[in-house]
């Protein structure tokens, strides 16, 4: 049993930390806003500087990390994604080393240089239309449903017609907004259970339509709103398929654990950072007359803090070594999100403490830090649904 980071993915960490260091924290105060009132923070970079940014990346051969070669990304493994991920999880500028959903590396010869390749060379967005329109909380919050991958009908429906498919219902996307885009939206195809379909919807298609929404609160602030994506009698051709008719489900299946994986390393980023954060706050801070990390409380929470985050870092690294074998990880990722989830909030809760102040006040860096980690997706409903994958993985024997 080996739990040494092999030499070659040591040089990838390296060059991911020091851009990290060097490029993007030095553009957090800005983003985080300067004004009283925070009235000049901002959620995204500017186009040159994220322009730069981006020639930077292909520089060191980290643009496209997670994109296969034959693609044009730089072909690395799961794992790999992982220590990347976690490293640039540690700053609250969104950059991403050329992310792209993965479900996009199933586009045909077509459809590769329509969609993928815009998105992937940042000339167009991609919106991800997996949310279900939720309800507003009684403390102002918004929760959405996932309606994806656990084969439980959509709420949007395909009908065909004349050859044609019509798109009917209504969709949630966190996407960045974009002037040029696409949809990438389920719909059901058939009365049977995962019957779905995956299909892209362009920009201006008669039918789709494209609202900002409520603006979100709390810990997924971030001075962002929703975008509401309706379809109504949105006509589509067979062409904007991805993928074979009533397959969506499967394509989700293949490229999701990866993608949760990957995701729980990011968790660790940030919990590293908050961590970072606290410990700063806790060496230069007194109250009653002594120093915040002489208090029992404040070490215990410390510590706590870092038990969580090595115990999650072993899980994803773990999980993303099987993925790169080959093996199959479903339960494995769905134990990540599930742990990787609770643990960023655990985290945050902790660091409040510290601060003695809630975790999603403005301007603070743990406030967006939270935004990145804990996604729309990682509802109560979303963990129930991790927690019935592992439960189902016990019963058929497999060792927890």
């Amino acid at each position: 049993m080996d739990f040494e980071i092999p030499e070659d993915l040591k040089m990838v960490q390296r060059l991911a930390r020091d851009f990290v260091v060097d490029e993007l924290r030095p553009l957090e105060r800005d983003l985080l806003g300067r004004a009283a009132d925070l009235s000049d923070a901002r959620s995204y970079l500017d186009a040159e500087t994220e322009k730069r940014l981006m020639k930077t990346a292909k520089g060191i051969g980290l643009w496209g990390v997670g994109v296969p070669e034959e693609l044009g990304g730089a072909g690395l493994g799961t794992l790999a994604q992982c220590i990347v991920e976690e490293e640039v999880a540690q700053t609250v500028v969104p950059f991403d080393f050329g992310d792209v959903t993965a479900i996009l590396f199933e586009c045909n010869v077509d459809q590769l240089h329509k969609y993928f390749m815009p998105v992937f060379n940042r000339d167009k967005a991609v919106y991800l239309a997996f949310l279900e329109p939720g309800q507003m909380t009684a403390e102002g919050s918004t929760v959405w449903h996932v309606a994806l991958l656990e084969g439980a009908p959509l709420a949007i429906g395909a009908k065909k017609a004349d050859g044609h498919y019509l798109l009917r219902g209504t969709r949630i996307s966190l996407s960045r907004p974009s002037e040029d885009y696409f949809a990438l939206v389920f719909a059901m195809t058939g009365p049977e259970p995962g019957a779905a379909t995956c299909f892209l919807v362009d920009k201006g298609t008669p039918g789709f339509t494209v609202e900002s929404g409520e603006s979100i609160r709390g810990w997924r602030a971030a001075s962002r709103s929703p975008l509401r994506l309706r379809f109504e009698d949105c006509r589509v051709t067979a062409e904007m398929i991805l993928g074979r008719e009533g397959r969506a489900y499967r394509l989700g299946q293949k490229w999701l654990p990866s993608r949760r994986i990957v995701r729980g390393a990011r968790s660790v980023g940030v919990a590293q950072r908050l961590l970072e954060e606290a410990v700063l706050r806790a060496q230069t801070w007194q109250s009653f007359g002594q120093k915040r990390a002489l208090q029992p409380a404040v070490q215990g929470a410390l510590a706590e803090i870092a038990v969580d985050i090595r115990a999650c870092r072993l899980l994803v690294y773990e999980a993303a070594w099987k993925a790169d074998k080959g093996e199959p990880t479903r339960q494995e990722a769905a134990m990540v999100k599930l742990y990787a989830t609770q643990m960023v909030h655990n985290v945050a809760d902790r660091v409040a403490h510290i601060y003695g102040g809630p975790p999603y006040v403005p301007g603070l860096p743990m406030e967006r830090m939270c935004s990145d980690a804990v996604a729309a997706s990682a509802t109560e409903r979303s963990l129930e649904s991790q927690r019935r994958v592992i439960a189902r993985g016990i019963f058929k024997g497999l060792r927890p």
